[in-house]
């Protein structure tokens, strides 16, 4: 039964609930082998899912474990989702902003996919953060001080951990079905009551095009009608880094900086503008332009740096505690111009190569390396000026200047 499946998916052929619950409860259980795993996740990525294979594989992923209730909990509870993104810290900074605006953030976040960082693995890089909180901890902080960042509980979609992590290794990270199932099945396990997801788009994202980033716009908004969630999604530009900061400890300052109010406008703060504003409108039921005032005067007034301290300190986590590699070299301009391009994608490769991010299943990350841009898109430079900081511990790999930066 196992190979009909594979065979099956290979030619292009529908999927029943029964064949895909056997299969992936079977990978989960241990039944079926990585190969064989591998095998179908290669035949989705190459040949897609219909909506009703999609609809089937998010139920089985949010079965396969517990439905979290946060209906105890006072107000609307909006939860947000990045598709992923070379420099996307945008959690860090949004989920104190909308909790110090009164929305309860219930946030359980992933772990690094590809190219792209994860939040928890940020997180991990302030020494005693706690990112394994039980459902009856998440519960008891989110009444105490509106805000939890997490992981996924033990029982929160288990299918999703193990597949998750064998996609990060196997190329099938930019299967569109995959994505929608993974994202909406930890949503609506989670207990979210809205919905925003943030689908990147460009050279650094998972998804390439604008027209795959639509495709799953509306894949999102399907699942979601199907469930009775309100989703909305923005389509945000991947093809730069977001903000100056790529690698674990160096996002979680630049995060900090934000929330200090201490950045100017860039792409990365404007992105978290927009989605803190998006999901305070949701949570409170206002308008975007209401949402927007709140948001701007929690972050000038400091109680959203406040909350994040405070989550921080509630998780076990030491907010002095970050630290970037003592070791480092600068990247400088190779000729005098503007910068017209910041490939996010080769900074990222740059970043995981360092140790930032993993490359096999059991590599460990070093959450004190990465990339600081120290120009972005638009700058005038002079030969000799400055582009980067790479930060390093063991060596520094190959990489090539004008990969990265186009200047014209």
């Amino acid at each position: 039964m196992i190979l009909d499946i594979i065979n099956k998916k290979r030619l292009g052929e529908e999927l029943s609930y029964k064949e895909l619950d056997y299969f992936f409860n079977g990978y989960l259980n241990g039944d079926i082998p990585d190969y064989q795993m591998s095998s179908l996740l290669m035949a989705i990525c190459i040949n897609g899912m219909t909506d009703e294979e999609i609809f089937s594989l998010t139920k089985i992923f949010i079965d396969s474990g517990d439905v979290l209730d946060f209906s105890d909990i006072p107000g609307i509870k909006v939860d947000k989702h990045s598709t992923g993104g070379i420099g996307d810290k945008t959690t860090l900074v949004i989920a104190p902003i909308v909790a110090a605006c009164g929305v309860p953030v219930i946030k359980m976040s992933g772990r690094g996919l590809g190219y792209t960082g994860g939040t928890i693995d940020k997180l991990e890089s302030i020494k005693g953060y706690r990112v394994d909180l039980s459902d009856e901890e998440i519960i008891k902080q989110v009444h105490d001080i509106n805000i939890v960042v997490t992981g996924q509980t033990a029982d929160l979609v288990p299918i999703d951990k193990v597949i998750y992590a064998l996609r990060d290794v196997t190329a099938t990270v930019s299967s569109i079905p995959l994505i929608a199932s993974s994202i909406m099945s930890k949503k609506i396990a989670g207990g979210a009551d809205k919905i925003l997801i943030d689908i990147k788009v460009g050279n650094g994202a998972l998804l390439q095009t604008e027209a795959d980033a639509l495709k799953l716009k509306e894949l999102m908004i399907k699942i979601g009608e199907f469930y009775g969630k309100e989703v909305r999604c923005i389509i945000s530009d991947m093809d730069t880094p977001l903000g100056f900061a790529v690698g674990n400890s160096l996002e979680v300052n630049e995060a900090i900086a934000v929330l200090k109010n201490q950045e100017k406008e860039n792409n990365f703060v404007n992105l978290c503008y927009e989605l803190a504003s998006n999901m305070v409108s949701m949570g409170l039921e206002i308008t975007l332009d209401e949402a927007r005032k709140k948001v701007k005067n929690v972050l000038e007034d400091g109680s959203a740096y406040n909350k994040f301290v405070e989550l921080v300190k509630y998780q076990g986590g030491d907010i002095d505690s970050i630290k970037v590699s003592e070791k480092s070299k600068n990247i400088k301009a190779l000729k005098t111009g503007k910068i017209s391009e910041i490939n996010a994608l080769e900074v990222g490769k740059l970043s995981l190569a360092l140790g930032a991010g993993k490359i096999s299943i059991n590599d460990k990350i070093d959450y004190t390396v990465g990339v600081e841009l120290k120009k972005l898109v638009g700058d005038s430079v002079k030969k000799g000026d400055v582009l980067a900081t790479i930060y390093y511990n063991k060596s520094i790999p190959d990489y090539n200047v004008d990969d990265m930066f186009k200047i014209v």
